[in-house]
């Protein structure tokens, strides 16, 4: 089947990096960041990585710093557990959000996608930081998992357009992961019309190529 999905006009190589849509990843590491513009508000990051891709394919290096260093041998990116950051508000309804009880009820839905429920159980922790962190240990490995990745656009300096990678929310249509081998799935089937934010104005790269010149797993990694 001929598909340019995840090519690049340049090259024709598959990128490095994975985009929105119906993915299978693993998850590599887990994170809980602050955000750069509201010290209160965290997100939960999943470091994730396709299966190999094989063939031609060029990962990125595992160690920046080692440019003979190992690579990864499938795409990766860092994706947002949820589409906004977690944050102790109280909505317009009078219903209280606390931050760290939301955070919680999202590492039990991943626990269930990974089936290991009973193992997050026994994890007791006197922070929220040092909760994730335990989660970070019990739920990176290799099993992969089905995802459905939604974004938001942006564009770096060279006129390219990037995606800040988030997970849809869960409900009645469906769950954002789910296990490969799972009845009567439930999976979200990626939409772009309700998974991707685009950019409502959009300047045109000044380079030659339609490839950048130089291309940055920071770039890919913005989340601001």
């Amino acid at each position: 089947m001929l598909s340019t999905k995840d090519m690049s006009a340049g090259s024709g190589k598959v990128k490095p990096i994975i985009s929105v849509g119906n993915q299978v990843i693993k998850i590599n590491k887990i994170t809980l960041d602050q955000t750069p513009y509201d010290s209160d508000a965290y997100n939960v990051v999943l470091h994730v990585e396709s299966k190999p891709i094989g063939g031609d394919f060029t990962g990125f290096l595992k160690d920046a710093n080692n440019p003979n260093g190992e690579r990864y041998q499938g795409q990766v990116g860092r994706i947002r557990f949820t589409p906004y950051p977690y944050k102790d508000t109280t909505l317009p309804s009078g219903r209280d959000i606390q931050k760290d009880t939301e955070i919680l009820k999202g590492m039990i839905f991943l626990s269930e996608v990974l089936e290991k429920r009973d193992e997050l159980d026994m994890v007791e922790s006197s922070t929220i930081e040092e909760f994730v962190e335990a989660c970070d240990k019990l739920f990176s490995g290799s099993t992969y998992i089905n995802a459905c990745v939604g974004g938001r656009e942006w564009q770096n300096q060279e006129g390219y357009i990037n995606h800040d990678l988030f997970l849809p929310r869960l409900s009645k249509d469906g769950v954002p992961l789910e296990k490969l081998d799972a009845e009567n799935s439930r999976l979200l089937t990626y939409n772009k019309e309700e998974h991707l934010k685009e950019l409502k104005t959009k300047s045109t790269p000044t380079v030659d190529s339609f490839e950048p010149n130089s291309f940055s797993a920071n770039d890919t990694f913005d989340l601001s």
